[in-house]
């Protein structure tokens, strides 16, 4: 786990409507508007035609969504005795959210209009706001209330709301998705191998904090008998002692729930059962019979072979493990206003596979959001990296680095190497990272947590 610091000093448009056919998502409903007493002038009412657009219709929960409500005609009037000057117009108004989630998205305009003449509706309007997507599913929006602020000579807000109980009609819809996660489960073994019985140490790493987790033996895509419980703690570790009793157990796995599941558990470690080796018996050997002699021949004695033992010698497998160069990562500093890239490394990560099995191994990074004075924060997803990864000599796995781009809270690989026939080595990991610090962002020290999980 190591510290990040960073120092600070296109929307997409709707498809357009062939001629004679109402552009997407308008719509036309009934209002009132309302002017104050001040005015001198009655309620208006009519119809009001409106339309509602989204920079990106198929977003992920997470995402910021900007939103576009144009009202296109409105029984409003111009509120004062003379003309209205130009640019002196400011809209507001509110967008409707139903559907897999609910609310209301606040929208402003610019002063932007010509001059109106006494008595004459007032002109179209554009007006933009935007909101975070918190669930999945489809959300509609419906144009709300909105408030037509004139500024010259007095102040007057003409406020228009839908005419009667119905809600005005859907103007535009998104569908949502879930944001993809990372599965960061591991689980690391206190020795690879060992007899019928024997009791190995189980870290299982990356679970939500108080999780039950199991620990359990495989062999292939079954589990064996062999099986234990830990709650994760506030780290999301489990700390297990698991009993492998089952002699077909080739691997151990953790999870959570009722069911292992490549959502909710681990990939599997590597661990061999050694039964107790047989005794070899001595070989007995055999008698070879004495050859009759002739009187011209003097029997010659034939010796007894000597016996044969068999000599064993054992490789004892190690562990997978990791160290890495230093703990804290400082990236370069960014001008205040302009914004840009903050650049770095991350420092020489040091792996070591001395299991000596048929099971690969990746190196996983997350990392948090980057928080700042009062609280400002700067998303984990502006975060990006290009790793390398170096085997060292006689290592007899190729080691594969990651895909440059974004790490971010969901995790991204940082290297890997694949199974084979005998795996293992030495290898020399690292990353250029590159943090996107938006312009204008406060001055000061912000600061993240990067996560490596080996597994």
């Amino acid at each position: 786990m190591a510290v990040l610091a960073a120092t600070t000093g296109g929307a997409l448009s709707a498809p357009a409507a062939a001629e004679g056919e109402t552009p997407p998502g308008q719509v036309t409903f009934p209002t009132q508007c309302l002017v104050p007493q001040e005015a001198g002038i009655p309620p208006a009412d009519g119809p009001t035609t409106a339309r509602i657009t989204v920079d990106d219709p198929a977003p992920q929960v997470g995402d910021t969504v900007t939103v576009t409500y144009q009202v296109l005609a409105t029984p409003a009037l111009n509120p004062i005795a003379g003309e209205l000057p130009a640019d002196a117009l400011t809209p507001t108004g509110r967008i409707v959210l139903a559907g897999a989630q609910s609310g209301e998205v606040t929208v402003v305009g610019t002063k932007r209009n010509d001059p109106v003449p006494a008595g004459a509706p007032l002109p179209a309007v554009t007006m933009t706001g935007t909101f975070t997507v918190t669930a999945p599913g489809e959300i509609t929006l419906a144009p709300g209330g909105y408030t037509l602020h004139t500024s010259h000579l007095l102040d007057l807000g003409t406020t228009c709301t839908a005419a009667g109980p119905s809600a005005t009609p859907v103007s535009e819809r998104l569908t949502a998705t879930e944001l993809p996660t990372a599965n960061l489960r591991s689980v690391f073994l206190g020795a690879a191998y060992g007899r019928p019985g024997a009791t190995v140490k189980v870290t299982a790493a990356g679970f939500p904090p108080g999780a039950t987790v199991t620990v359990a033996g495989r062999a292939g895509a079954a589990e064996t008998a062999d099986r234990a419980t830990a709650t994760a703690d506030e780290r999301g570790t489990a700390l297990v002692e698991l009993p492998v009793t089952d002699k077909a157990t080739t691997a151990v796995i953790a999870y959570e729930g009722a069911a292992w599941s490549a959502r909710g558990g681990s990939g599997p470690a590597a661990y061999t059962v050694i039964d107790t080796v047989p005794a070899i018996p001595t070989p007995i050997p055999t008698p070879i019979p004495t050859p009759i002699p002739t009187p011209t021949q003097t029997p010659t004695p034939i010796p007894t072979p000597a016996g044969t033992r068999k000599v064993t010698v054992t490789v004892e497998p190690g562990a997978l493990g990791m160290t890495q160069t230093g703990e804290d990562i400082t990236l370069g500093a960014v001008p205040y206003g302009d914004g840009g890239a903050a650049p770095g490394r991350i420092g020489t990560v040091t792996v070591t596979d001395a299991r000596g099995g048929p099971a690969g191994w990746s190196l996983i990074g997350k990392v948090t959001d980057f928080t700042g004075p009062g609280g400002i924060r700067i998303p984990g997803a502006s975060l990006s990296w290009t790793p390398s990864c170096v085997a060292a000599e006689g290592s007899k796995s190729p080691c594969t680095p990651g895909s440059a781009g974004v790490v971010g809270p969901d995790g991204a690989v940082l290297a890997s190497t694949r199974d084979a026939p005998l795996v293992g080595g030495t290898f020399a990991v690292d990353a250029v990272v590159t943090l996107q610090v938006p312009p204008y962002t406060p001055p000061g020290a912000y600061t993240a947590v990067l996560t490596l999980t080996l597994s």
